[in-house]
């Protein structure tokens, strides 16, 4: 028997992997109303399609400013690319994902986030066990190495000096 040959959108995305200051902390998305393979509601990363004449960087800060509510972010390091096959509703996906680690400037508060998600700070082990799929894991593992092994270090001693200066 042959296996139903389905109808193929491709699509390019770009989305962020957004970092508390102090680089403990990781920011997912929480979905009730949507159950992932395994049954529980799907914890999802920031991300979204990249509209005409959008560079990647653009489209993943829009993103992640409609989506989780984070109007000023900075990117702090490329995560690069990869390619992600699904089936959804009779059609098969591929997205070419393109994501960045970002972290939010100091001193501005967030929005609400899209009325379907709830914004979840989690550490970095969290973030992996609760994202609903492997790709996004992936860009935590991704965006972690990157913190640990770059300059990124920075970051947190400007949040620390920040606080002392603030207390």
């Amino acid at each position: 028997m042959m296996a139903e040959v389905l109808p193929r959108s491709r699509y390019a995305a770009a989305g962020g992997v957004v970092a508390d200051r102090s680089g403990k902390k990781v920011l997912v998305l929480l979905r009730r109303q949507r159950a992932g393979p395994d049954g529980r509601p799907e914890t999802r990363l920031p991300k979204g399609h990249i509209e005409a004449a959008e560079s990647s960087q653009k489209a993943a800060l829009r993103e992640v400013r409609e989506e989780a509510g984070m109007p000023a972010l900075e990117i702090v390091a490329d995560l690069g690319r990869q390619v992600v096959e699904y089936d959804w509703q009779g059609t098969h996906f591929v997205r070419d994902e393109h994501y960045y680690l970002m972290v939010p400037r100091p001193g501005v508060q967030p929005q609400l986030p899209e009325p379907q998600f709830a914004r979840l700070w989690l550490s970095w082990e969290e973030a992996l066990e609760q994202l609903t799929f492997e790709d996004e894991r992936e860009w935590v593992r991704r965006a972690h190495t990157a913190w640990k092994e770059s300059s990124l270090e920075y970051i947190a001693e400007q949040h620390t000096q920040q606080a002392d200066n603030n207390a």
